[in-house]
């Protein structure tokens, strides 16, 4: 079981930056992949960044590659989205997920353990 806890979102500008956090409580191995998923209102979720806990890759979503970065703290067991030079369509709730499976998944079904979701809004 992993219990996960995010936190940052907010109300921004156009072109500006939020740091999303994903406290991850529980047991966590080298196995575990952390992703973000956001969903807009009327969409499906979708994938937006992934690590492997144990590894150094990370993974983007084409819509927020050179903008987002994924990163983590191992002392902490948290991970962190660097959301910058953000967009109007950026405007979502924002998931962190975890589970344990070989490579990286990029669909919700991969994962079964959840955040509660935290609001990013950007205005134009």
């Amino acid at each position: 079981q992993v219990q996960l806890v995010e936190s940052g979102g907010g109300l921004v500008q156009a072109g500006g930056s939020l740091r999303l956090s994903c406290a991850a409580a529980g047991r966590t191995s080298s196995r575990h992949v952390m992703g973000w998923f956001r969903q807009a209102p009327g969409k499906e979720r979708e994938f937006v960044a992934a690590l492997k806990w144990g590894g150094t890759s990370t993974y983007y979503a084409d819509s927020v590659k050179g903008r987002f970065t994924i990163s983590r703290d191992s002392s902490k067991i948290t991970v962190y989205l660097q959301m910058n030079s953000l967009k109007p369509e950026d405007t979502a709730i924002y998931y962190c997920a975890a589970d344990s499976m070989l490579g990286i998944g990029t669909i919700p079904r991969n994962y079964n353990y959840w955040g509660q979701g935290t609001q990013v809004t950007v205005s134009s």
